[in-house]
Order: structure tokens, then sequence, then C-alpha cells
């Protein structure tokens, strides 16, 4: 197993998109490489459509709209009302550029037609940091890693992005529940390998990652961390991939995103 990092991930799919079919080689990775950098990125060492075999989404979680403690807000008509007060001063702390927590910004500014101001910083632990030291105003976080800091009282959450609300936040409303249409949002990590598989290798590989994610015992640890197992087919991934490709395009487009 190998971790290569750098350049929103995608130097490793790049290595990944190179490497012979034939099994050994894959790629776990988050919607980054896979539907956003493709986007921002000009140089992109791979075709994010055309360059893997797409086994299976292994996990997706929601993102959680979170208020530093210094804040008042209680509710997500409190952060739009200070949108609106206070237009393009309103701070939102992400991990970088293009990552789903900054785009997640973008949707929610872009439906309630408001106006921040976007602090990227190289990461999301520095920027949960700030966050929770106050330095910055809001941010939308992946809920698996600030569940902990929820649950200390340390940042307060207002919604999530998900299509229903989270198990391990199940007081805290949907976007939809909150008034803010049209801003479903999940990360997601999946699983593909090289271009060209044999049919019988990816259908192996499937079956095995299918299971490993459905395994009980996995299921409950992932889902205690705010995530939620997918564990889709080849097929229904394929299909994701293409939808997600072309949402993150057109956000991108729409919003003027840029990283270059």
């Amino acid at each position: 197993m190998h971790n290569r990092p750098g350049a929103t991930g995608t130097i490793g799919a790049g290595a990944v998109a190179r490497a012979a079919p034939d099994g050994y080689t894959l790629m776990m990775s988050s919607l980054g490489t896979y539907v956003i950098a493709p986007h921002l990125i000009k140089s992109t060492p791979y075709d994010a459509l055309q360059d893997f075999d797409y086994i299976t989404v292994a996990v997706q979680a929601p993102n959680v709209l979170v208020a530093a403690p210094t804040k008042t807000a209680r509710s997500v008509q409190d952060v739009i009302d200070e949108l609106k007060a206070r237009p393009g001063q309103v701070s939102f702390a992400n991990s970088g550029f293009g990552a789903s927590d900054h785009l997640s910004a973008e949707v929610f500014l872009q439906q309630t037609r408001t106006d921040g101001m976007h602090v990227a910083y190289k990461g999301g632990a520095p920027a949960i940091n700030d966050l929770m030291g106050s330095q910055v105003d809001y941010s939308f976080q992946n809920v698996n890693a600030v569940l902990p800091h929820i649950r200390a009282g340390k940042l307060r959450p207002l919604a999530v992005t998900g299509d229903k609300r989270s198990a391990v936040l199940p007081d805290v409303p949907t976007l939809t529940e909150a008034g803010v249409p049209n801003a479903v949002i999940y990360s997601w990590q999946a699983l593909s390998a090289p271009k060209g598989l044999p049919a019988g290798v990816k259908a192996k590989l499937a079956d095995a990652a299918i299971a490993a994610f459905k395994d009980a015992e996995v299921a409950h640890k992932l889902e205690d961390q705010g995530l939620e197992v997918v564990a889709s087919t080849p097929e229904a991934f394929s299909a994701f991939q293409a939808r997600e490709f072309q949402r993150w395009k057109t956000l991108i487009e729409e919003r003027g995103i840029t990283i270059e």
C-alpha cells in the first residue's frame, strides 16, 4: 500500500492510470480526485472519465455547517441574516480551494444568493483548529472530521448537507429542512483500478470490496464515525461518477472558481 499525496490527489491518480490493469494496482480516493480536480487543474495527469475501471463507492458522509464557538448563530437563517447584513465579510474556512468543504460553501452561497469570504487552509486540521479558535466564522466540514469536536461542545452544528439527517447528529436539520434547496452534498471515497481490467478480475474485486464494507463489524465502526456505507456496484459507481462529474463541472464554471 502506498500513499501518494499532492495536487489534490492527482499525482497518485496519474500513477494508477498509467499502471497495468492486472488487479494489483488499485486507488482509494475521494471525490476531489474523481470529479473536482479535473475541472480545476489543467495539467491533471489522467482522464477521470476514461482512465479508470470503477469498482465501488465505499462510503459517503454529508458535510455539516459548523459555527465557531463565539458565534451567536443558532440556525441556518441566522447565518443567512448575517451574510446579508455583512456581505463579503463573513468567513468560511476550508481545507483548500476546490475541496468539498469549499464547494459546499459555494453551493450554500449560490442557493441563498449571498456573498461570503472563503479562507483556504492547507488541509482540514488547521481549518478546524482556527474555527475552534474563532479565527474564522463558519465551515462546511465532513461530519466524521468534526464529530468529536461537536460532541465536546467546541463547535456548534447548524445543518447537514445530506438528503436526510445524519444518524450521529439526529437533532441537526438538513439544509433542505432549513429552507436551502438544491444543496444536497456528500463527500465520498471510492475504489477504482486502471482501465482495462479483465471482466473476471473486476467482478472478483467488486464482490470482495462490497462484502468487506458491508461486513457488520466494519460497517458499525464506520457508521460510528459518521460515515455511511454505500458499497455500490461497478455499474452504479459508473453512473454516479458521470452525474457527479457534470454537477461539479457546472458549479465550478457558474461560480468562476479557479485555483491556478
